[in-house]
């Protein structure tokens, strides 16, 4: 067990998390979503964010409407009120983050930052609703985590990047390599492209930075549990009730 470094992490583990607000119903980040996962437990939630060309910070995950909505067209290239009439399997809308964070307050949130534009409002958001220990950013780009951090100090909680896993891999493995200091967690698949990225070396050489282990996205049951006999510290699922059942029989469900 990790020694808590973040009030983001104020909370025993293994943390699991609402992966989009969990994605099997066909409504992935929705203000439904979320609502089905608080209703199942939840405390912990994963989204993503971007902006809109008048600078409304919508909970999406890409970078277009055509996937999942009813709507077509580049979210950075619309304005929020064309954006809004989207629906999300013809059916919800898209929801503002700042309309998540009120209508969800005891919820923690993991944003992934999808695109640069998105960075300053989300900061500046965090900033206003005094959101610090409710919010922890990630983003692939380890360059564009490390902006936020540098914009906002100690009190944003940060996940590494691509940068920052491989650094912590390569010294997992015994080879020496930077990684970024001030983050919190690794936030990382199982394996990529092929190659195993989670194993008990990896967890141990992210413990002693004081680093928690956060796996996604985790659907499957022996693999959940394959994974917490690792040690890592939580698991981002679609399937909200089967990580529910397997952290419920292992007697970690809280």
């Amino acid at each position: 067990m990790t020694r808590v470094r973040h009030p983001y992490l104020d909370h025993p583990t293994p943390l699991p998390f609402a992966h989009r607000g969990g994605t099997a119903n066909g409504l992935e980040n929705t203000a439904a979503a979320f609502r089905r996962a608080a209703a199942a437990g939840y405390r912990y939630f994963e989204t993503d964010v971007h902006t809109t060309a008048d600078g409304a910070l919508v909970a999406f995950h890409d970078a277009t409407l055509d996937r999942v909505t009813d709507a077509t067209g580049r979210i950075g290239d619309l304005p929020w009120a064309a954006v809004r009439e989207a629906r999300v399997a013809g059916a919800e809308p898209l929801p503002l983050f700042a309309d998540l964070l009120e209508e969800f307050p005891e919820a923690r949130w993991n944003v992934d930052l999808k695109a640069e534009a998105a960075l300053v409002p989300l900061i500046d958001l965090i900033r206003k609703k005094r959101a610090w220990d409710r919010v922890c950013v990630g983003s692939f780009t380890e360059a564009r985590v490390a902006r936020a951090q540098r914009m906002a100090g100690p009190e944003l909680a940060t996940s590494y990047g691509v940068r920052g896993v491989v650094g912590l891999r390569l010294r997992s493995l015994g080879i020496p390599a930077a990684v970024r200091a001030g983050a919190i967690a690794a936030q990382v698949p199982e394996r990529q492209g092929g190659i195993p990225v989670v194993d008990r070396r990896f967890v141990r050489a992210a413990h002693a930075r004081g680093l928690q282990v956060h796996v996604w996205t985790v659907n499957d049951p022996a693999r959940m549990n394959a994974l917490l006999d690792l040690g890592v510290d939580g698991i981002m699922t679609d399937q909200l009730e089967t990580l529910r059942s397997v952290l419920t029989e292992r007697g970690v469900w809280v």
